[in-house]
């Protein structure tokens, strides 16, 4: 799971197979425990959408703050880019 808001989404498309597929990068900002000190954490994530998750999200706005859950997959089998594969999304 990782919550943050939408940093940029790209327009519903459609894989040959018919399903709906969005993509879109989602801004994480947290303080997280290093060592035994406070870190500010702030990253881009590039995280993927398919079917209803892909439907709901293609009706949300870039700034909306959502929280996140699915697993990382790399971008594909010639690149090894993490992307975040989304399973469920909700408004925070």
């Amino acid at each position: 799971m990782i919550e943050g808001e939408i940093a940029e989404l790209e327009g519903l498309r459609y894989t040959p197979a018919g399903l709906a597929r969005v993509a879109f990068k989602l801004r994480h900002s947290s303080m997280q425990q290093e060592a035994g000190m406070q870190r500010q954490v702030q990253c881009d994530v590039p995280a993927l959408a398919l079917g209803e998750a892909a439907q709901q999200i293609s009706r949300m706005q870039p700034g909306q703050l959502v929280r996140a859950e699915g697993f990382l997959a790399q971008r594909s089998l010639k690149i090894a880019q993490l992307v975040l594969h989304i399973d469920n999304v909700t408004l925070r």
